[in-house]
């Protein structure tokens, strides 16, 4: 949630209302999703690219090392999706308009915080890396967080400033004041402790007159956060003379949350000060008001949930208030973070919400190129009840297959309605998805992304899912991908398999130290500035990851009939755009892969699965003139003339013929081929 200002106003009062900890042999609870932000915003990272998710991996990989050192388990608790209310969808639309902004800004050179797409993803890899024990909640977490954080007596990680108004036993520690890179040792020992703030909720209250601390869930809602924005709290604001104590700098800066914590202060108890609230309120709107003000103040209790049942046991139940009815393999993979929020969100509410890159906002969303993947996504949810179980889904009337997205259009965003693909019977009951054969799962998910399974034989099982997603890409001319896109893209891909052979010793002394040659190359390329961001080659990329969030979700729906891939170093957005640039200057894929035979050959099988897949329009027939060679070079993947020739080198392996492309347009090299 968040409240308006709290933050803020409270770390103004550091030396007040905040303690200092030497954090060491305890658990802690961890909000996961301001965890994950903190750590991309905080750290430096490159964030124009779509994504240096190996440099975000370590980063994580960093944080949960220190807390190792330091005796502190961690445990990780996720937000889930949205709950059937809904209630949050103004807020996130706010915000989903707010990233386009700062993408806009981002894209032209400006500043902003937009997280790479697969950040989420990509974060609970390395938490299942690193055995850090974490749970994806049914909904938002905050409540369950509080919930845990007291039955085991133990503070909350977060920057959530409503972490400031739940009643924790043993606090609240700010992540902008948790100094897990500065390690401090015991004097006289060799015990470790990370120093921190702890926010003391009897400090405020004693600040504010010895307030009664069950009066800050009305000052939450009356503040305003992300359920409640009622323009009648602002006539209520307007009409109150809300009293601001010493006037300081400090004060003025935070008017509404000085005076509203001093009004309340007058008051024993929530009754007593929310029929004051009502009383400046017309009275024709005060039942109505009344209601959502106490709804709201709820969020601020206990909550039902256990996730102590899911540390211990594995599975926790899912709160009557959200569970529409779905399938008990559907809620154990959403709790062990096995399916996105996006399945829960278009399961629960038929609605989703696709999130801005840094794209080239004058030409229609990175999404749409995967429409289609979505849409199967949709075929096999269409049949769930999107309704709490209190109504018997058999006598509602017939639900039309149709789901409604918020995407951006231009810099603003709009809501589109989407029909689902209609699916064979034994695909569309949810509650038996598991049950169908691993072949006919896989078939669905290769049909899905138009590739075949003969030409993903060659490629390892752990880099299969990227490269039929990369099949997919190319197919569709919207992409405008051209030849050193892909190659760029694949390149990018080597990074994991050269790291694994680098971490593993013997395997890289076969190979003579080529291996280890070869990522040294490419992270000098990843760290050269670039000067601007080519804001097409942009916009190809997040199409791209675009392709592979939804390949991903489907796979993971499906029960990973293909082997879900490493994300942590399959794409590092600096690295794949600074290979671009010198594929069109000077570099070509031959020059940089002659050190390492093992890398070039694992390159040689993507490229060739990804280049059987490319449009068939772009091959010529065999004996067209040079003259009309010319005239064809007009289709998405020519784009700008390259000035180089065409250079490739064939050889044979296995009875395969393989080429080792470089500069020049993919359609040069498939007429080449095409004209031998």
């Amino acid at each position: 949630m968040g409240i308006r200002g709290l933050m803020s106003f409270v770390e103004d009062h550091i030396n007040e209302f905040f303690t200092d900890l030497k954090l060491r042999d305890t658990k802690i609870i961890i909000d996961g999703y301001a965890l994950f932000h903190r750590l991309c915003f905080s750290s430096n990272l490159e964030l124009r690219y779509g994504g240096d998710y190996d440099s975000f991996t370590d980063v994580v990989e960093k944080f949960f090392e220190s807390l190792f050192a330091c005796k502190i388990c961690p445990y990780v608790v996720l937000d889930g999706g949205c709950d059937i209310s809904d209630k949050k969808l103004n807020t996130l639309k706010d915000r989903a308009r707010e990233k386009i902004q700062m993408a806009h800004s981002l894209s032209v050179g400006g500043g902003g915080y937009v997280c790479p797409l697969l950040i989420r993803e990509v974060f609970i890899q390395v938490l299942i890396k690193l055995r850090v024990r974490f749970v994806q909640c049914f909904s938002e977490a905050d409540r369950d967080i509080m919930t845990l954080a007291n039955h085991w007596n133990c503070p909350v990680l977060s920057s959530d400033s409503d972490f400031c108004i739940f009643d924790l036993k043993s606090g609240f520690c700010p992540l902008n004041s948790f100094q897990w890179r500065n390690m401090n040792t015991i004097k006289g020992t060799r015990d470790c402790y990370i120093p921190a703030k702890c926010f003391s909720l009897d400090a405020l209250c004693c600040h504010f007159g010895n307030m009664n601390k069950v009066l800050l869930p009305l000052f939450a809602v009356l503040c305003g956060n992300d359920h409640v924005n009622l323009p009648v709290v602002e006539t209520f604001l307007s009409k109150v003379c809300l009293p601001l104590g010493t006037p300081s700098s400090k004060g003025r800066r935070h008017h509404r949350v000085l005076g509203l914590l001093n009004w309340l202060s007058r008051f024993a108890d929530p009754t007593e000060a929310l029929d004051n609230v009502l009383k400046h309120l017309p009275r024709k709107s005060r039942g109505t008001v009344k209601k959502l003000l106490c709804g709201s103040m709820g969020e601020y209790l206990q909550s039902q949930g256990r996730l102590q049942d899911f540390f211990q046991h594995g599975a926790y139940a899912c709160p009557d208030t959200w569970n529409p009815g779905l399938p008990p393999w559907v809620l154990a993979a959403l709790a062990r973070g096995q399916l996105s929020p996006f399945i829960s969100d278009a399961l629960v509410l038929r609605r989703t919400i696709l999130h801005t890159q840094v794209e080239n906002m004058q030409r229609p969303n990175a999404h749409r190129i995967s429409l289609p993947i979505r849409q199967v996504i949709y075929g096999l949810l269409v049949n769930t009840p999107p309704h709490p179980g209190n109504v018997a889904w058999d006598a509602l009337p017939p639900q039309p297959p149709a789901f409604s997205e918020v995407e951006r259009i231009n810099k603003n965003i709009k809501t589109s309605i989407v029909g689902a693909v209609e699916l064979p019977k034994d695909h569309s009951d949810l509650s038996k998805l598991t049950e169908l054969s691993l072949a006919r799962r896989q078939i669905l998910l290769l049909e899905t992304l138009k590739v075949k399974q003969s030409i993903l034989d060659p490629i390892p099982a752990a880099l299969k899912l990227p490269i039929a997603v990369s099949c997919y890409w190319v197919q569709h001319t919207e992409a405008k991908a051209k030849l050193h896109h892909l190659q760029a893209l694949l390149l990018g891909m080597l990074m994991g398999p050269l790291h694994a052979m680098i971490n593993s010793p013997d395997e890289e002394a076969l190979q003579g130290g080529g291996a280890e040659m070869l990522y040294e190359e490419l992270q000098r390329v990843k760290a050269q500035p670039g000067l601007r961001l080519d804001l097409d080659t942009a916009h190809v990329f997040c199409q791209w990851q675009c392709c592979l969030q939804m390949g991903l979700y489907l796979n993971q729906l499906l029960s990973t009939p293909l082997p879900e891939p490493d994300l942590t170093r399959l794409y590092s957005g600096s690295l794949v755009h600074g290979l671009c640039r010198q594929l069109l200057t000077s570099a070509s894929v031959e020059s940089l892969l002659h050190v390492c035979p093992e890398a070039q050959q694992l390159y040689e099988h993507m490229f060739s699965a990804a280049r059987s897949c490319a449009p068939a329009e772009l091959v010529l027939p065999k004996g067209k003139s040079k003259k009309r060679r010319q005239k064809k070079r007009g289709t998405p993947w020519s784009g700008n003339r390259v000035g180089t020739t065409l250079n490739a080198r064939s050889w044979h392996e296995g009875g395969n013929r393989f080429e080792l492309l470089t500069v020049g347009t993919l359609e040069e090299h498939m007429e080449a081929a095409e004209l031998e």
